[in-house]
């Protein structure tokens, strides 16, 4: 973290990464003063709602966040920066977004957590945009415009006021992860509640943190009065949901979902729930020390595409184990009307043998509204996401790429990322061609 005041006195002069954050008001002029070298500007959590002109003056920025701050509309100065191509909006109270304000390089943009009832039309010509966070506002149809984007992969709807998806939403050709779950789709007021043990925040201890995302924290817990019903160990793991909004959506649908999800040998095993007004859980098996993530989050650079600790390297069996794995679960998902949305390495664990279980659902989404038509198309979608899975895992492998093995996943890989949607094999077909 910088300060205005170390910038005022010549400290940061060269600098190319600057974060303010000093319940700041107005832009500080200062920072034009790195205007040579500055390529990241983060002033998220402060009271701003304007940029100035002058801001264009930072010609090499590239990045620019502006998290949790109280930006009404989108700055028109921003489609002035000639290489900004990364901007997050998330947490503002932006309710316009006019036309041509956005950079036409733009390639990642953070609208989560707003109030847009719409987008404009000229968002279809940002021709580079890979990555769209849209959760979390008032969004009722998307402009058919943004059918030309056509290097959009991943693209996040969830907690609008969607009634439909558009066709052309599914057909676009890079797009593998896809979220759209709390929209008005259809209405779920009869749909029966999800089959599983409720229990009390009281009947465990919480003990140890394991992780934390952005639909909530899970930690390691032991049972002080575990129901009859469950025979497993005393040692579990719990689901504390967040409350407000994420960047996929509400916490409600990501519950649901998992449980809709039901069971499979390849997913973590849900055992109860909580559905208190205080406190949203899932309490889990706990997954065995010895699993470890499978990969590490997309970087700035990377965008939409996992990255991979250095020095990693996976037998073609292995990586043949885990495809496996994958597909067949993805097959029991999607036979479940459940799309996961975010299958990505890091969503991923393993362990020496290449056991594989596939969690977090914070992207899922329930296919049960859509048509017969959508429904494979939505597959065909996480398809390609599967195919960018093997895409990220194959260089991996150190050994010859004249073997069959290696071959065979090649080509079911590229067959995954293959254009048009509708030639891409299900997960069923992939599944059986793994087997061989």
């Amino acid at each position: 973290m910088h300060t205005l005041a170390q910038l005022n006195s010549g400290q940061y002069s060269n600098i190319t990464h600057l974060t303010l954050s000093e319940n700041l008001l107005k832009f500080p002029l200062e920072i034009l003063s790195l205007a040579n070298t500055l390529e990241v500007l983060d002033l998220s959590n402060n009271r701003l709602s304007d940029l100035p002109v002058e801001f264009a003056r930072l010609k090499k920025l590239k990045r620019l966040f502006l998290t949790n701050n109280e930006f009404e509309k989108v700055p028109a100065i921003l489609a002035n920066c000639p290489k900004l191509e990364m901007i997050s909006f998330k947490s503002n109270k932006l309710h316009t977004l006019d036309e041509n304000v956005l950079p036409i390089q733009t390639r990642w943009l953070i609208l989560t957590d707003n109030k847009l009832s719409s987008l404009p039309n000229s968002i279809g010509e940002l021709f580079r945009l890979q990555k769209l966070a849209l959760a979390g506002n008032l969004l009722r149809k998307l402009p058919n415009t943004m059918e030309n984007c056509k290097k959009l992969e991943l693209i996040r709807l969830s907690a609008n006021q969607l009634t439909s998806l558009p066709d052309w939403l599914f057909n676009l050709p890079k797009l593998a992860w896809l979220a759209f779950s709390g929209n008005n789709l259809a209405s779920n007021a009869q749909k029966e509640p999800h089959k599983m043990l409720q229990v009390s925040s009281a009947d465990f201890q919480l003990k140890q943190k394991l992780g934390e995302g952005a639909s909530g924290v899970i930690h390691q817990a032991t049972w002080l009065k575990k129901p009859e019903e469950i025979h497993s160990t005393n040692d579990i793991a719990v689901k504390l949901f967040k409350g407000e909004v994420t960047s996929d959506g509400y916490p409600i649908d990501e519950l649901n979902n998992c449980l809709q999800a039901g069971e499979h040998k390849n997913l973590i095993k849900v055992i109860a729930k909580i559905m208190s007004a205080e406190q949203l859980a899932l309490v889990m098996e706990l997954i065995p020390s010895h699993f470890r993530n499978l990969g590490l989050p997309p970087s700035l650079e990377t965008c939409t595409r996992d990255t991979f600790v250095e020095g990693t390297s996976f037998s073609i069996n292995n990586i043949n184990a885990i495809a496996i794995c994958m597909a067949d679960t993805l097959r029991h998902l999607h036979e479940n009307n459940v799309s996961h949305g975010d299958i990505y390495a890091h969503n991923t664990m393993i362990d020496e043998q290449a056991n594989t279980l596939l969690g977090d659902f914070g992207a899922a989404s329930d296919l049960s509204p859509l048509t017969t038509e959508l429904k494979s198309a939505m597959q065909a979608v996480e398809v390609r996401a599967f195919g960018c899975l093997l895409d990220d895992l194959l260089p991996l492998y150190q050994g010859s790429t004249t073997t069959e093995e290696y071959k065979k996943l090649l080509t079911i890989k590229d067959n995954c990322l293959q254009v048009p949607n509708f030639k891409r094999p299900n997960f069923l077909e992939i599944t059986k061609q793994l087997s061989l």
